[in-house]
Protein backbone atom coordinates (compact mmCIF):
# COMPACT_ATOMS: atom_id res chain seq x y z
CA UNK A 1 0.00 0.00 0.00
CA UNK A 2 1.50 3.51 -0.94
CA UNK A 3 -0.18 6.69 0.67
CA UNK A 4 0.55 10.51 -0.26
CA UNK A 5 -0.43 13.22 1.68
CA UNK A 6 -0.76 16.62 -0.54
CA UNK A 7 1.21 14.47 -3.84
CA UNK A 8 4.09 13.27 -1.66
CA UNK A 9 4.29 9.86 -0.42
CA UNK A 10 4.79 8.74 2.66
CA UNK A 11 6.82 5.93 3.21
CA UNK A 12 6.47 6.02 7.01
CA UNK A 13 4.28 7.85 9.86
CA UNK A 14 1.31 5.96 8.92
CA UNK A 15 -0.30 2.06 9.48
CA UNK A 16 -2.86 0.46 8.31
CA UNK A 17 -5.44 -2.46 10.22
CA UNK A 18 -5.62 -4.96 7.40
CA UNK A 19 -8.88 -6.43 8.93
CA UNK A 20 -10.83 -2.98 8.59
CA UNK A 21 -8.99 -1.56 6.00
CA UNK A 22 -8.41 2.08 8.22
CA UNK A 23 -5.37 3.97 7.88
CA UNK A 24 -4.32 6.12 11.18
CA UNK A 25 -1.36 8.32 10.81
CA UNK A 26 0.90 8.85 13.68
CA UNK A 27 0.45 12.69 13.47
CA UNK A 28 -2.38 14.54 12.97
CA UNK A 29 -3.07 16.38 9.68
CA UNK A 30 -3.60 19.64 8.66
CA UNK A 31 -7.05 20.71 8.00
CA UNK A 32 -7.45 20.28 4.06
CA UNK A 33 -4.82 17.92 3.22
CA UNK A 34 -5.42 15.54 0.14
CA UNK A 35 -4.54 12.08 1.28
CA UNK A 36 -4.55 9.31 -1.94
CA UNK A 37 -3.48 5.60 -1.86
CA UNK A 38 -2.34 2.73 -3.90
CA UNK A 39 -3.07 -0.66 -3.63
CA UNK A 40 -1.97 -4.15 -4.87
CA UNK A 41 -3.99 -6.92 -5.57
CA UNK A 42 -3.20 -10.52 -5.77
CA UNK A 43 -5.99 -11.81 -8.08
CA UNK A 44 -5.81 -15.84 -8.88
CA UNK A 45 -5.80 -16.83 -12.56
CA UNK A 46 -4.93 -19.74 -14.44
CA UNK A 47 -3.84 -20.63 -18.15
CA UNK A 48 -6.88 -20.40 -20.66
CA UNK A 49 -5.50 -22.76 -23.02
CA UNK A 50 -3.08 -25.99 -23.05
CA UNK A 51 -0.09 -24.27 -25.56
CA UNK A 52 1.14 -20.60 -26.11
CA UNK A 53 2.17 -19.44 -29.52
CA UNK A 54 5.96 -18.75 -29.12
CA UNK A 55 8.13 -16.75 -32.00
CA UNK A 56 11.27 -17.03 -32.36
CA UNK A 57 13.49 -13.94 -33.02
CA UNK A 58 17.27 -13.09 -33.57
CA UNK A 59 19.50 -15.13 -31.29
CA UNK A 60 17.14 -17.42 -30.77
CA UNK A 61 15.09 -15.10 -28.13
CA UNK A 62 11.21 -15.89 -28.22
CA UNK A 63 8.86 -13.53 -27.38
CA UNK A 64 4.81 -14.21 -26.57
CA UNK A 65 2.35 -12.20 -28.50
CA UNK A 66 -0.17 -12.54 -25.52
CA UNK A 67 -0.86 -15.15 -22.55
CA UNK A 68 -4.51 -15.83 -22.19
CA UNK A 69 -5.50 -16.12 -18.45
CA UNK A 70 -8.92 -16.43 -16.46
CA UNK A 71 -9.72 -15.27 -13.12
CA UNK A 72 -10.50 -18.35 -10.59
CA UNK A 73 -13.38 -16.79 -8.60
CA UNK A 74 -14.09 -18.55 -5.34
Amino acid sequence: MRIALAGVEQPSGWSVDTTTGIVSFGAALGSGVAITAGFEFDVPVRFDTDALDVTLDLERLGSITSIPLLEIRR
